[in-house]
């Protein structure tokens, strides 16, 4: 029996940063939670609503908009598609004014500060990022659910029950690496066509190849906004933006007007190694300091490591020749599928597995996406994956002040240029002569993840998090 059937939109999601399992997660939950109130038909009788944080999502929730995302989505607001620029102000309103509309629909008294409370020593067994909802009823009665947000924006209430689409048949049903080879050899399809047939069993392909354009669209948006975006990222660590300046001095004084015009004008920078570098640094950096201030992102698989695939993606577009929407969408399925096997048999969570789950799986998809669309083997594609995920191998999550900025938005950068390494490697390597298979890498990582202290997983208790002397504000 499969485990779990994910589809290249459930690895892709659009949404706001900075967080995917603290902020896009926690969102979903609320308003998850208020359509159940909906649904039994007691939204009009709620007088009171508690929310109760548990574990890491308390210890770096303020650093990450957990509260935030819970205001909101509890608001009825959905994360796709509310404006970021109000995401501060509609907040701000909640807290000042003491008054919370549920779904849009039903007015309560709200006291931020005593109505949602960070449980700091307190943890629930099932997954470190939990958090539960309390509504107290005009007739005596209460509803009460908690949720585990479980990374990159999948939410399981509790027991186990996740809020997902009906399952299919699927032509290739796969759990690992070793399924997806199978189904490759048996069939002579390439990785990215395995998982195309599998997407027509929910929808249509127009449908699919819509709906995957649209999440490119997503991502070219978010790299040109980061590239062209001064200032300083919020909460308290006064980190300067810098894919604005890295992009103004790379480019040289060349005008352009639109993201194609950025593209052309790029490429006129010429290819030398420096400067391919520097500018898929100035992308990934561009996409995480987006994240960082509460930008539209996509997933990919999580925020965190959200300017990894994008930055390769346009590595791809603009010193490969990959511009074109077929290569665009051969690049994002091939990266969902492998993204969906880390998550099948590991963890897309820095709260399970700590930053190897997230910088060091969106590294994996990079590598294989770029490996599949540069011309190499189905192997050399899972070999790619595997080298990118070897040398993230143990990498800890250790975000000083709770917030996805210092190491986080580095660590973006450094993933991409591995994984583009990674896919030289793969390209360059008969994989008949591989000793470490990409199974055996996942397994080695959900052990390492295991293994790991605690400290070490998103609670910004041990690390760079406690050796750093930083004063951040009261929030």
């Amino acid at each position: 029996m499969q485990k779990e059937q994910i589809s290249v939109f459930d690895m892709f999601k659009i949404g706001i940063g900075p967080s995917s399992s603290h902020t896009l997660g926690p969102w979903r939950a609320a308003q998850q939670f208020v359509q159940l109130l909906e649904r039994n038909q007691v939204l009009p009788l709620v007088v009171e609503i508690k929310i109760l944080l548990y574990g890491s999502l308390a210890k770096t929730g303020k650093g990450h908009g957990t509260d935030i995302a819970i205001l909101l989505g509890l608001s009825g607001d959905d994360p796709v598609t509310f404006e970021v620029d109000q995401v501060k102000p509609k907040t701000e309103d909640i807290r000042i004014s003491n008054k919370l509309v549920l779904a849009g629909k039903k007015e309560i008294s709200f006291f931020v500060n005593d109505d949602l409370l960070f449980l700091f020593n307190e943890s629930l067994p099932y997954h470190p990022n939990a958090v539960t909802f309390q509504a107290f009823l005009s007739n005596g009665t209460a509803v009460s659910e908690t949720y585990y947000s479980i990374g990159g924006g999948f939410v399981v209430k509790e027991g186990g029950e996740s809020e997902s689409k009906a399952e299919v048949d699927l032509p290739f049903p796969i759990d690992t690496a070793n399924n997806l080879l199978h189904w490759c050899i048996k069939t002579g399809l390439k990785i990215s066509e395995v998982v195309m047939e599998n997407e027509l069993a929910w929808r249509s392909e127009q449908e699919t190849l819509t709906g995957v354009l649209n999440i490119f669209k997503a991502l070219k948006d978010c790299i040109y906004r980061g590239c062209h975006t001064t200032g300083v990222l919020p909460g308290g660590l006064n980190v300067a933006r810098r894919a604005a300046a890295q992009n103004k001095r790379l480019i040289s004084g060349q005008p352009y007007n639109n993201f194609d015009e950025w593209v052309a004008a790029i490429r006129n920078t010429g290819n030398s190694f420096q400067n391919t570098l520097n500018w898929v640094s100035c992308f990934a950096l561009a996409v995480n300091e987006e994240n960082a201030s509460f930008g539209r992102v996509v997933t990919a698989p999580t925020n965190g490591a959200a300017g990894v695939i994008p930055a390769v993606l346009q590595y791809y577009l603009v010193f490969c020749d990959g511009y074109t929407d077929k290569r665009i969408i051969q690049f994002l399925l091939t990266a969902s599928e492998i993204g969906s096997i880390f998550k099948k048999g590991a963890t897309i969570s820095a709260a399970m597995g700590g930053c190897q789950a997230e910088i060091g799986v969106s590294s994996a998809m990079a590598a294989a996406a770029l490996t599949e669309c540069l011309g190499g083997t189905q192997r050399q594609v899972l070999m790619a994956a595997e080298i990118a995920m070897e040398h993230h191998l143990g990498l800890t999550c250790d975000p000083i002040g709770g917030l996805v900025q210092v190491p986080c938005i580095e660590r973006n950068t450094m993933g991409a240029i591995k994984a583009i390494t990674a896919s030289q490697l793969a390209l360059q390597t008969n994989p008949d002569n591989a000793k470490v298979s990409l199974d055996a890498v996942v397994r080695t990582m959900w052990q390492t993840a295991l293994d790991m202290n605690s400290k070490y997983k998103e609670t910004s208790d041990g690390g760079l998090a406690i050796n750093i002397p930083l004063s951040l504000p009261e929030c």
